[in-house]
């Protein structure tokens, strides 16, 4: 064992944000009181989910969905952050990313409500636009060009994330790690000086084995997947991933994409997007914009295989890969 590994006290520290836990795990002198750095943390991820959630009537969220076309609705500049990527991605992924996607949720039952056939319905039959030509953001202020359910699901969990390693960062912890559910962010390095390892899940509804393994540093990875959260319809389970060009779940999506990028946010939000372009167009996106993906794709026989993407995962058998941010 190191003799830094010798002077420092593990600190597992978690806490419930939405609908799940958030994690952290550092290192640090044995006089250390993690008290106060929990209770940051907690802040921290309570303060996202206050300003985006779509559970929480009240959040500055559902303020903005509920304002008219039309009107300037002045928000808090993190969720104007995370509006304002979300438009990007959804730009640069041609749609595939789009944060107006609520009303499909909440029909589909992938909100606070069980799934309405009405609902389905309306969701389906409804002519769409991209978020990205309906929202406008100009300082603090957003307004929508034509009544639009913004949902922030892809995204949210991710910037949750950013926010517990920027609450770190202030407490003047330099190397941890930390998640929200599967979204997973590392910064610095173990006591020991390795990597932090992180496994990639295999996309088994049973049961969590790992599929591979990450070796992260100053580096971010999220998973989207068709096998954890679902709706069946005639027998057949449905991805809680919606087609923004149908309004529905999609049909044959990857049977997971595994994501690793600068942020947790930028992560979790091209996960999302690269299951809706699916393993042949969202491989091609991820080429042209030199971004790091590993899509899981099953076979007749139900098994997955690996398509690689990018400088870590080109090497997708090896199943080791290494993360120094971009």
């Amino acid at each position: 064992m190191s003799k830094i590994s010798t002077e420092s006290a593990r600190h597992a520290l978690n806490g419930p944000t939405m609908g799940t836990r958030w994690s952290a795990l550092f290192f640090a002198k044995p006089c250390f009181d993690p008290a106060p750095v929990h209770a940051a943390l907690q802040a921290a991820v309570d303060e996202v989910d206050g300003q985006m959630s779509t559970w929480k009537p009240d959040s500055d969220l559902m303020r903005l969905n509920a304002a008219p076309a039309g009107e300037w609705v002045t928000v808090p500049n993190r969720l104007k952050q995370v509006l304002r990527l979300g438009l990007e991605i959804g730009r640069a992924s041609a749609g595939a990313f789009d944060i107006g996607m609520g009303d499909a949720v909440t029909a589909w039952g992938f909100g606070p409500k069980a799934a309405a056939p009405d609902g389905i319905r309306a969701a389906m039959d409804a002519p769409r636009r991209p978020a990205h030509d309906l929202l406008e953001i100009c300082g603090d202020q957003v307004r929508k060009s034509a009544p639009i359910a913004l949902d922030l699901n892809g995204i949210a969990k991710g910037y949750g994330v950013d926010r517990l390693i920027e609450t770190l960062r202030d407490h003047v912890i330099t190397d941890a790690l930390v998640g929200i559910d599967g979204e997973m962010r590392a910064f610095g390095l173990r006591p020991d000086g390795e990597a932090w390892t992180i496994a990639v899940e295999a996309p088994d509804p049973e049961r969590r084995t790992p599929h591979s393994i990450l070796a992260l540093q100053d580096a971010a990875v999220a998973t989207s997947g068709d096998y954890r959260h679902w709706v069946e319809v005639q027998g057949r389970r449905l991805s809680h991933t919606m087609d923004p060009r149908r309004g529905a779940p999609l049909i044959t999506p990857p049977a997971s994409v595994t994501m690793v990028a600068r942020t947790c946010a930028e992560a979790d939000a091209w996960a999302t997007a690269f299951m809706v372009l699916g393993s042949d167009r969202g491989a091609e996106l991820a080429r042209k914009r030199g971004l790091d993906a590993l899509f899981l794709v099953r076979n007749d026989e139900g098994t997955a295989r690996g398509v690689g993407v990018g400088r870590l995962f080109s090497e997708e058998a090896a199943a080791i890969a290494s993360a120094g941010g971009r």
